[in-house]
């Protein structure tokens, strides 16, 4: 992929290295135009010009190259989003209180039964071992040499060393860097100890069921154990390649996991939180700006939970209008069908006149009891410029970030106080009651300590 960066370099290369030639190659140049010579633009200063013109040139080549055709990688840190920055304090230290003082609520259980993403695809090479936090738990994920990834604790039943810093793939095994036992991905099973001449039956490491769909690793994860109880669909356009990868946004939000789903019913908050436009940003202290308040977004929405033998799923079904100084645009309206399946993974699937079809891959994943790594990844039509697509995945971000902020410091409440026009909302906690079960993990801490 081309680097504005490495273009920049290239350009003072080439520029240092005419310059350091026994002759001058810019004398003909000057000769050409006389004024370089007058304003003592000539030999090595002329040089210099010719060097730092052609990295400024390169690096404005690979910068609109990269604005037109490269995927949009948007990763933010714990702290970078939904946090006000005030009296003098960083967004870090600001974060660290709201965790330290915030009151947490009478949370449901933490961890639901379900499928969650581990990683996307084209971040795993053959061969390739990677440390991952999920559900409270270190896994190593890895690519086994016949093509298949793999995902098992990190750390191994010997002595307690972690697989994943240092551990080799060797066909479908991972090899322990610590003392070179072997473990099998697909299910545990320890197959070497090079010094020992029997392996006991036992020596396994707990292996996690994995799958690999829509350019995406995901685990399953049961409470009990048990086994995956759904498949993921397969959304045919992403495997056929029909749709491409066109970019990936990272966000982590210190909530509960279903709060963030929980939105999708929450039908009331579009049309006061979501409605100002994408100019006037994500802080919602600035929000309702009346600089940008002819920018306007009209939303309807319905949300239902599907039947059997679907019952792990729900949607939501959306329109969006825009509004520029009191026009409605209908060349710009979007219509969205977001379907969830289980309590991590929902489909944006929309469709626009002119701009084409494409879908979102919102993904939920548990780090720790209250944070959660959310991440959207667009596959869009092949035969749409990318700067479509790039652009819809910025529009939406700056909308999520808005709900990050709510959320990152916000206090789970078990029985909220409703009117009539928010009866979606008990309905989808019902719904999503499905994913716990008896033995599902809750949190437990102590109120004076509370500290992640």
């Amino acid at each position: 992929m081309f680097n504005a960066k490495a273009a920049a370099v290239i350009g003072l290369g080439v520029g240092a290295l005419l310059t350091t030639q026994s002759g001058d190659p810019l004398d003909s140049a000057a000769s050409r135009y006389p004024i370089w010579s007058e304003i003592g633009l000539q030999g090595a200063p002329a040089g210099a010009v010719f060097c730092f013109s052609a990295g400024v040139l390169l690096f404005a080549i690979g910068w609109l190259y990269r604005l037109l055709f490269s995927p949009l990688e948007l990763l933010r840190s714990p702290d970078d989003v939904g946090y006000a920055d005030e009296d003098g304090r960083t967004k870090a230290q600001v974060a660290n209180d709201v965790r330290r003082r915030r009151k947490i609520g009478e949370l449901p259980p933490v961890y639901p039964n379900g499928w969650y993403r581990v990683l996307d695809s084209h971040m795993m090479d053959s061969g390739e071992v990677k440390n991952v936090s999920i559900l409270g738990e270190q896994v190593a994920v890895f690519r086994g040499h016949d093509g298949k990834p793999y995902v098992v604790d990190a750390y191994c039943p010997h002595l307690g060393a972690n697989l994943a810093v240092g551990g080799r793939v060797f066909g479908k095994c991972i090899e322990c860097p610590f003392h070179g036992w072997r473990f099998q991905g697909d299910d545990g099973k320890c197959v070497k100890i090079p010094y020992s001449e029997k392996v006991p039956e036992f020596a396994r490491v707990h292996s996690w069921p994995t799958c690999e769909v829509n350019k995406q690793i995901l685990v399953w994860f049961h409470c009990d154990g048990e086994e995956p109880q759904w498949t993921v669909p397969e959304q045919q356009e992403i495997t056929k390649d029909e749709w491409v990868y066109r970019g990936r946004t990272e966000h982590f939000i210190n909530a509960h996991i279903q709060e963030i789903p929980e939105n999708a019913a929450d039908i009331a908050h579009l049309s006061h939180l979501h409605t100002p436009g994408m100019l006037s940003g994500a802080d919602l202290r600035y929000t309702n700006s009346k600089i940008w308040e002819f920018v306007r977004h009209d939303w309807k929405v319905e949300w239902e939970p599907e039947s059997e033998p679907n019952e792990h799923c729900s949607q939501m079904f959306v329109k969006h209008a825009l509004t520029v100084f009191g026009c409605h645009w209908p060349i710009l309206d979007v219509h969205v069908v977001a379907r969830q399946v289980g309590p991590g993974i929902v489909f944006l699937q929309f469709e626009q006149t002119f701009l084409g079809r494409g879908v979102i891959m919102h993904c939920v994943t548990p780090v720790e009891p209250l944070l959660q790594c959310v991440t959207h990844t667009i596959f869009y039509q092949s035969n749409i410029p990318p700067v479509v697509p790039k652009f819809i995945l910025k529009v939406e971000s700056i909308q999520f970030e808005r709900d990050v902020m709510i959320w990152n410091n916000k206090k789970y409440v078990s029985k909220p106080l409703l009117v009539k026009e928010d009866s979606a909302i008990q309905k989808h906690r019902r719904w999503f009651g499905q994913f716990y079960s008896e033995n599902s993990p809750r949190l437990q801490y102590q109120r004076d300590t509370l500290d992640f």
